[in-house]
């Protein structure tokens, strides 16, 4: 199968600007937009473009703000939440996946909080994607996590806002948390961990209702040892939607790399194989 990889520049309504990674089959069965998880670049997911393009599915990969090709980055002058993504960056992206489809079904998932706001974004036009896919994903609500995690999260979701602000950024690196990240972002990430309610400080839509709204097909993949996006976060983040909603847990003999929450990036295979099934 013939596979053209490409990069795509987009610009968000504010002007923001950054390139899409793409895996362009010559006939696609789908078209996927992907959003990576917290701090990871994009370039980090082509082993998973190109094992979903052997499967016939197009993939552009995102680029988060502050990452990779993105041309800002956080600071105590650039800041942005969860309204910057939805409402400026992710139509851009949306409208390339429109553009390289060539009327094929439009899909759309990510990895960890990719996963989050991909769900939060098809919400806000639910006609749009006729699948949504999710790898080590999950809502970060500190009741679907195991105890004793649970209770050490919900000193974790106030501590981090503060470090973020205190510092003008979130400094990641340093913390084993994330890249430096945006002080906005992690107070809107950190509100659904003690809330489980999802919303965009600035931004009017009701994000909740409209991931209540949304009955496309979900099909969600677990890591088995993956603590930081176990079995009860996912499904409490697929329980605020509509639609049947397909769950498979994979062990690491399966992966062929522990089955945690990123190694799996790197021997992408069974996971692409799970997903691609879907597609009929």
């Amino acid at each position: 199968m013939t596979v053209a990889a490409r990069e795509i520049e987009a610009v968000g309504h504010d002007g923001h600007r950054w390139n899409l990674i793409a895996r362009l089959p010559a006939q696609p069965r789908a078209a996927l937009l992907w959003l990576p998880a917290l701090g990871v670049a994009a370039r980090h997911y082509e082993a998973f473009a190109d094992a979903l393009a052997a499967h016939g599915i197009a993939v552009l990969l995102h680029e988060w703000r502050g990452n990779g090709s993105s041309s800002l980055r956080a600071s105590r002058e650039c800041d942005w939440g969860y309204r910057e993504i939805l409402a400026c960056d992710l139509p851009a992206s949306g409208q390339v996946l429109h553009d390289i489809a060539g009327g094929a079904p439009l899909l759309i998932g990510g990895h960890s909080l990719g996963g989050q706001l991909a769900c939060c974004f098809a919400g806000l036009q639910p006609t749009t994607f006729s699948r949504l896919w999710l790898v080590a994903s999950g809502t970060p609500w500190w009741r679907s996590f195991p105890a004793p995690l649970r209770y050490a999260l919900t000193l974790v979701y106030r501590f981090l806002p503060w470090l973020a602000r205190r510092n003008g950024v979130l400094p990641g690196r340093r913390v084993g948390f994330g890249g430096n990240e945006a002080r906005g972002l992690i107070a809107d990430w950190a509100r659904v961990g003690l809330s489980n309610r999802y919303a965009a400080k600035g931004m009017a839509a009701d994000l909740e209702a409209g991931l209540a709204r949304l009955s496309i097909p979900l099909d969600t993949v677990v890591m088995a040892h993956d603590w930081m996006a176990p079995v009860g976060s996912m499904r409490a983040l697929t329980a605020k939607m509509a639609g049947p909603a397909r769950l498979d847990v994979l062990p690491a003999a399966d992966i062929g790399a522990p089955a945690d929450h990123f190694s799996w990036m790197k021997s992408p295979a069974a996971v692409a194989a799970r997903l691609a099934r879907a597609i009929t």
